[in-house]
């Protein structure tokens, strides 16, 4: 009969370090990971040519993630363009930019690679007002 420090349950808690060890190492690769993508895109949208071109907003989203008890929510702010060429674009926009763009309007889109710089609406062609 075996004693109630030798059995399988209290020996588990001598593999607990390793266990802790392989937990924080798997936490900081995903934190070195979420890094090094956050300065690729960055590195190439600062290489990518600053491009002007006339497009329609299409759509606009948000994005809520957070925010159980009492810890804030953050949103994230999409809309999506569509070229001259039928070509779509996504970019993540600031909410005062989100709230002043209508889906419908046309205007001239200012963007380098991913990043959103401006958007200027153009005056209606055939308004009756």
């Amino acid at each position: 009969m075996t004693s109630w420090s030798d059995s399988l349950f209290w020996n588990l808690f001598d593999y607990l370090p390793f266990v802790v060890f392989i937990f924080i190492g798997f936490v900081f690769l995903m934190f070195i990971i979420t890094l090094v993508k956050g300065a690729k895109r960055w590195s190439s949208n600062n290489a990518a040519q600053e491009l002007s071109e006339e497009c329609t907003a299409v759509t606009k989203r948000t994005e809520v993630w957070g925010g159980s008890g009492d810890m804030s929510s953050k949103t994230a702010y999409y809309v999506t363009f569509e070229f001259q060429n039928g070509e779509r674009k996504e970019l993540e926009v600031k909410g005062e930019q989100y709230g002043l763009i209508v889906e419908g309007d046309r205007g001239r889109l200012v963007y380098q690679g991913t990043r959103f710089k401006s958007f200027e609406r153009l005056p209606a062609q055939n308004s009756n007002y």
